[in-house]
């Protein structure tokens, strides 16, 4: 009876330290995407109208990244003026010290590797390895 009564509460204990790591695991909506030239740039009225004239060409409808627990993911880009309504790029992934990197499903070629900026449980930013003025935001999606 002891030995059951030590069990439970360990278990019991364990419970927190689970909930507080962040899992990458879920579908992530991209909001914003930062670039280096948005950072070289000097703010003044001519650019600043400048970088909202390119920021409205961009597509209104961003990005979804799914990433599954089996170390494999998917990135859906809506398309609004081709035939096609969405364009699938699947991968695998690593998470591990802070970093994403991202490989081709196919090949198993490394792709990219991100360095992980935040992750809590409702944002996703991270920047690119090499040029860490390239910056991504993402949200967390309700699973569905």
């Amino acid at each position: 009876m002891k030995a059951l009564s030590i069990a439970i509460l360990a278990a019991f204990m364990s419970l927190p330290l689970r909930s507080a790591a962040q899992s990458l695991v879920g579908t992530w909506q991209l909001v914003r995407h930062n670039t280096c030239l948005e950072d070289e740039m000097d703010e003044d009225a001519a650019t600043s109208d400048l970088l909202e004239d390119i920021r409205s060409r961009s597509s209104g409808t961003p990005s979804v990244i799914e990433f599954k627990d089996d170390n494999s993911g998917e990135e859906t880009i809506r398309l609004l003026d081709t035939r096609r309504s969405s364009k699938k790029n699947t991968f695998l992934y690593r998470f591990s010290e802070g970093k994403i990197y991202f490989l081709d499903k196919k090949s198993r070629l490394l792709l990219g590797a991100y360095d992980v900026d935040r992750l809590s449980a409702d944002s996703l930013v991270f920047s690119e390895a090499s040029r860490a003025c390239e910056t991504r935001i993402f949200v967390r999606l309700p699973d569905r």
